[in-house]
C-alpha cells in the first residue's frame, strides 16, 4: 500500500487572492513505513513573499527566484504521487493550494476523497481542547523537532509521517513489513545470492548430547509414579 504524505509553504493563506506555493514536499510510505523516497521543490511564485509568510518559512522572494514556477514541475510532481492516498495536515488548505497550481495550468484537481487529514485523524484520538497542530502533536508522540526552527515543506512532511503513524496505532502497524524487508535484503547481500532472492538455511542438529540424555534419564529416575509409567 502506497500512500503520500504532503506538505506546502505558501505566500499566504488564500490561493483565490492570488497567493502561491514556496515548497512542496512528499514523503512516500509503503505499507505505513517511510521508504526514503521523497519529492521537494522550491517555486518562484511570481509575487512577493509578504513579512508574515516569510516569518513562518523564511523563503525570501530573492532565494525563490532563482526556482523553477510551478509549470516547471507540475508533470514530476503528478508522477510522483500517482494514484497514492494522500496524508495531508488540514488537507483543504494543502490541496486548495496545489489545486489553484494546477488549474493554472488546465489539469485535473486532486479530488478531496483520496486525502487522509490527519487533524481529523487526530482529533479522534486526543482529548477534546488538545491542540491539533503538527508541533503539539509531535510533542504528545515524543517527536523531536528541536532542531526546527522554521517551517518547511520536506521537514514538515517528514514530521508529519511520524506523526501519522502514531495517530494509526504506533509503530506496530509496519514492524512486520520492516522485518521481512530487512530478512530480504540480508539474503541478497549473501554471496552467491541473487538479489531479491532468499535463501534457505541448512537445519541444524538438535539431537541432546550423551550428557544431556544422561542428566534427563537421572531426573526423569527422581519422579514418583509418574503418569507414562502407570
Amino acid at each position: 500500500m502506497r500512500e503520500i504524505v504532503l506538505d506546502t509553504e505558501t505566500t499566504g493563506l488564500d490561493p483565490a487572492r492570488g497567493d502561491r506555493i514556496v515548497e512542496i514536499g512528499c514523503v512516500e510510505l509503503v505499507n505505513h513505513i517511510p521508504t526514503g523516497v521523497t519529492f521537494q521543490s522550491y517555486l518562484n511564485p511570481e509575487r512577493d513573499v509578504p513579512e508574515a509568510a516569510f516569518a513562518v518559512h523564511g523563503l525570501s522572494r530573492d532565494f525563490l527566484v532563482q526556482h523553477p514556477v510551478f509549470a516547471t514541475i507540475a508533470e514530476a510532481f503528478v508522477e510522483f504521487i500517482a494514484d497514492s492516498t494522500l496524508i495531508i495536515h488540514n488537507a483543504g488548505f494543502d490541496l486548495g493550494f496545489v489545486n489553484a497550481e494546477l488549474a493554472r495550468l488546465e489539469r485535473a484537481p486532486l479530488p478531496s476523497a483520496r486525502a487522509v487529514d490527519t487533524v481529523q485523524l487526530a482529533r479522534r484520538k486526543i482529548p477534546p481542547g488538545a491542540s491539533a497542530s503538527l508541533d503539539a502533536l509531535c510533542t504528545r508522540f515524543g517527536i523531536d523537532i528541536s532542531g526546527r526552527a522554521q517551517h518547511g515543506a520536506l521537514k514538515d512532511a517528514l514530521l508529519l509521517a511520524e506523526v501519522y503513524l502514531e495517530l494509526i496505532g504506533g509503530r506496530q502497524p509496519g514492524l512486520v513489513f520492516a522485518q521481512a524487508t530487512a530478512v530480504r535484503r540480508a539474503a541478497s547481500a549473501r554471496p552467491g545470492i541473487p538479489p531479491g532472492a532468499s535463501s534457505a538455511r541448512a537445519a541444524r542438529a538438535h539431537a541432546p548430547t550423551d550428557g544431556e540424555a544422561a542428566a534427563h534419564a537421572a531426573f526423569i529416575a527422581k519422579l514418583k509414579d509418574p503418569v507414562w509409567g502407570r
